[in-house]
């Protein structure tokens, strides 16, 4: 399949640039994922549209403040670098991804907000990308985060981080700090929806994906077949294994929140579908054609275009089904992207 036939086209100020006035207030579409029905709802309806033995799956990755300045010392000049994850085991080197990176070079040093300094270093595979292991001589901590960097807002956000996104850019129940961008399905969720969800007795259980910006790079094939994702890491705790894997085995519905979730739960089944505990890393791609094991249901938002989530979700949906949808929410004036609107798919 072409990149070209996952294109749509979205007017430009459909894409949400703030969140909702209020956390949750956003609007709902419900696809049917074998019809490609599309009804329209709020997010206050969701309760209403998920049946009782349903096994809702999270996210609880925590968005870390990954994007980081440093003053180049040979120019004076700012560098922007959005920091990945560490490449050894002290955390004194880590995988950044460097705007102008072309001008970045090994042996360059970068003086960061408090005084402290980076050196990139010769990486393997790094070379004509826009990667750059950047090696300090102390343990970055979250703390050092917390003190040079800001909220790693996505590219088709035209303005800077502000305090109200160190809020709004965090999932309520976040707890897991690594992710170099949201999983942004989860930001409409508030303690009041959970509660209520609770109530009727859906059951939710965690996974831990650190999202990196591989699921959010462009795809530059013209045949998506030759596409790589990049590796991210996920964590499944023994309690989130056995309580699908039951889930599974009664013939209750798994509804995954994500695709961080999604691929996630798909990475850490086996042949049979059953899902494994423990930690792992995956460069799964799915896109027409993929047969899911494990979810049956998605809540996810809306998209960009010819990237790999609106593939993944048409692998779920169809991509007839997807592309039609989405054109209903261009004319409905839904927002999209991270803080935008939402769909749920079942």
């Amino acid at each position: 399949m072409k990149t070209s036939d996952f294109y749509f086209d979205l007017p430009e100020e459909l894409i949400a640039q703030h969140p909702s006035g209020i956390r949750g207030q956003d609007k709902l579409m419900r696809l049917g994922k074998n019809d490609g029905a599309v009804t329209h709802f709020a997010m206050d309806n969701l309760p209403e549209l998920i049946s009782p033995d349903t096994l809702m799956v999270f996210n609880n990755s925590r968005v870390r403040r990954a994007r980081c300045y440093g003053i180049k010392e040979t120019t004076g000049r700012e560098t922007e670098f959005m920091f990945l994850n560490q490449i050894d085991k002290d955390c004194r080197v880590w995988n950044t991804m460097v705007k102008n990176a072309k001008k970045q070079k090994p042996g360059m040093r970068y003086t960061f907000p408090d005084g402290t300094v980076g050196t990139i270093i010769e990486c393997p595979g790094n070379e004509g990308t826009e990667f750059r292991a950047l090696q300090f001589d102390f343990i970055i901590s979250e703390d050092w985060f917390e003190k040079n960097g800001h909220i790693p807002l996505p590219p088709y956000i035209k303005r800077e981080d502000t305090e109200e996104d160190s809020e709004r850019y965090q999932n309520v129940y976040a707890v897991n700090t690594g992710s170099a961008a949201c999983p942004t399905a989860g930001l409409h969720f508030t303690e009041e929806m959970l509660s209520r969800l609770d109530a009727k007795g859906i059951e939710r259980a965690f996974v831990t994906l650190h999202v990196g910006l591989g699921t959010f790079l462009p795809v530059r094939e013209e045949m998506i077949e030759n596409h790589k994702m990049h590796e991210e890491v996920f964590t499944v705790p023994p309690e989130t294994a056995q309580k699908i894997n039951e889930a599974k085995k009664q013939g209750r519905p798994v509804l995954a929140v994500g695709t961080t979730s999604v691929r996630t739960l798909e990475s850490a089944c086996d042949e049979n579908g059953l899902v494994r505990s423990g930690t792992g890393s995956t460069r799964i791609f799915m896109y027409p054609g993929y047969k899911f094991k494990v979810v049956d249901q998605m809540f996810t938002n809306f998209h960009t275009p010819e990237s790999t989530l609106i593939m993944l979700v048409s692998a779920f949906a169809g991509r007839e089904n997807i592309l039609n949808a989405y054109r209903t929410a261009v004319e409905n004036r839904y927002r999209f992207f991270s803080y935008g609107d939402c769909m749920l798919i079942q």
